[in-house]
């Protein structure tokens, strides 16, 4: 049964396109769907520190062409990709509600809530005053969320993941392997990612969350 794991931070547009087309991705060809949370910031911190340096120090050329292309991209998939007042965001928050989402079956449209949120309306997803909102949304208890991700349980299962996308040779958001250990990153690899899932057999889709 071929197998996809979707290592993804709601803080990257780049994952944000990829979400938006990964599950008809694997629906179109079967296979299961593994969403697995993590902190990009702790892969940055850990094995992929160059990315704050380029953003102090942008390359101008470079910065023009990335402006277009998120622009193009968002066109492309039909959502709208904007420039938050707050980036980098702290989703330390939000991504550990991943997990409390996941238990109740609403993975999908808590992320897909807090994607449009912060990439869409331009919103601070890490304030309360956000996240609130779209767990009245998408139906996920308030006081159970918030008591949920400052324990030790939830905290650790989003380390684990983060640390797991390390030692497996990843270093960014989105990160995608095919049956464990065929590693594609990046929103642009979506094609590269459905020709390896081809090449296994085809059972009904399943999802998953770890």
């Amino acid at each position: 049964m071929p197998r996809l794991e979707f290592f993804f931070d709601i803080s990257s547009p780049w994952t944000y396109l990829a979400f938006t087309q990964i599950e008809q991705v694997v629906a179109e060809i079967g296979g299961t769907l593994d969403y697995r949370p993590i902190l990009v910031g702790g892969v940055f911190n850990a094995v992929n520190d160059s990315v704050y340096a380029s953003r102090e120090n942008p390359n101008p050329v470079k910065l023009r062409h990335y402006v277009k292309d998120l622009a193009d991209w968002a066109r492309y998939v039909g959502i709208t990709i904007g420039q938050p007042p707050v980036f980098p965001v702290n989703s330390v928050k939000v991504m550990r509600g991943c997990f409390v989402a996941a238990e109740k079956g609403l993975l999908r449209p808590y992320a897909r809530a807090l994607f449009e949120a912060y990439w869409g309306r331009l919103e601070d997803i890490s304030q309360d005053s956000v996240i609130v909102p779209v767990l009245d949304r998408v139906g996920i208890g308030r006081a159970e969320f918030f008591e949920k991700i400052g324990t030790a349980a939830y905290k650790d299962r989003l380390r684990a993941n983060t640390d797991e996308l390390i030692a497996r040779g990843g270093f960014g958001s989105p990160t995608m392997f095919v049956d464990g250990t065929d590693m594609y990153f990046g929103n642009d690899r979506l094609p590269l990612v459905a020709a390896a899932l081809r090449t296994k057999p085809s059972p009904p889709r399943e999802e998953r969350v770890g």
